[in-house]
């Protein structure tokens, strides 16, 4: 055939015109130029309200938040081609519930703590059917919420009134069980890449604790990561590598630290009061940061993808 005739130079030129042509017509995605750590808008002030939490990347690659335009919503901002996010309402949850912490299951699932209805709250995003799917009376507030491999939920549970808390694990068939109570005011939550261990924060004392996942989905070994010296903690995330992503409430900036408790680095942000955060995008290397101040959500680059990225 023709094909097999060609030399060597010939198919060399055509490959690279063909690269050529390849380049010139495909754009190149926002975030493949943007410089690391550094933080920009994604979605704008006041767009979300002070109570803006969450936040998760769904399966669909949009981000979700809760608290859109006014308390008891959800939203879904879209990546524009210049790296903005367009934000619109998903669902109304149900009178009397509000949303905090999102994660969403292998299956596609979303899951929303809803602090005031004491609830863990389910939603199918293909029919935008809410259920409850756990319903604890002793719950504080449920406030972030965190998905081991196997499905399992673990809840941190703050009483702002008391500054104590308590931590739960919500295990697949919707009943909830608590590990331990007594804490400080538990608030941003986390499992290890490997599933083999549990993060937990307390706002107002300022530690993260690290707790070994028994089989049973039980903890123990609990033993202190990292202790901050001022300022608050809130949500956090892990990457692929085991590094927490910690929102730190006040301070205006997203600590990183790494899984033997080192401080590796400070994120500034544009915003003082980042509520948590989330990974996605192509790669699963952009971050995202939800900001009470702002009712906004700021977004930059990391080195390593989330560790949920291409479950």
């Amino acid at each position: 055939m023709q094909r097999r005739l060609m030399s060597v130079a010939t198919v060399a030129l055509l490959c690279a015109l063909t690269a050529c042509q390849h380049a010139s017509t495909t754009p190149a995605s926002a975030t493949d130029t943007d410089p690391l750590w550094q933080a920009r808008d994604f979605v704008g002030d006041g767009v979300f309200t002070e109570g803006i939490e969450g936040p998760a990347v769904g399966p669909d690659g949009a981000l979700y938040a809760v608290n859109f335009a006014r308390e008891g919503t959800i939203g879904r901002a879209i990546a524009q081609a210049d790296g903005s996010g367009d934000a619109a309402l998903f669902v109304e949850l149900p009178e009397g519930s509000t949303g905090n912490g999102i994660r969403f299951d292998s299956a596609g699932l979303m899951y929303v703590a809803d602090y005031r209805g004491h609830n863990i709250l389910r939603i199918d995003p293909r029919t935008r059917a809410v259920e409850v799917f756990a319903h604890e009376p002793r719950m504080h507030q449920p406030n972030d919420i965190a998905i081991a491999p196997d499905g399992t939920l673990y809840a941190s549970d703050p009483r702002w009134s008391a500054d104590d808390g308590q931590l739960w694990r919500i295990g697949r068939d919707g009943r909830a069980h608590l590990l331990e109570t007594g804490m400080g005011t538990t608030n941003g939550i986390e499992v290890s890449p490997d599933g083999t261990r549990l993060y937990v924060n307390e706002s107002v004392q300022r530690n993260v604790w690290q707790y070994d996942l028994q089989r049973d989905g039980g903890i123990a070994s609990k033993r202190l990561l990292i202790r901050f010296d001022d300022h608050g903690l809130d949500g956090m995330r892990s990457d692929a590598r085991g590094n927490l992503y910690i929102a730190r409430y006040g301070a205006g900036v997203v600590a990183v630290v790494s899984p033997q408790g080192k401080l590796l680095r400070e994120i500034p942000l544009k915003g003082r009061k980042p509520t948590n955060i989330a990974f996605g995008g192509a790669d699963g290397r952009t971050a995202y940061v939800t900001l009470q101040d702002r009712g906004a959500i700021e977004t930059f680059r990391v080195e390593h993808p989330g560790r949920e990225y291409g479950r």
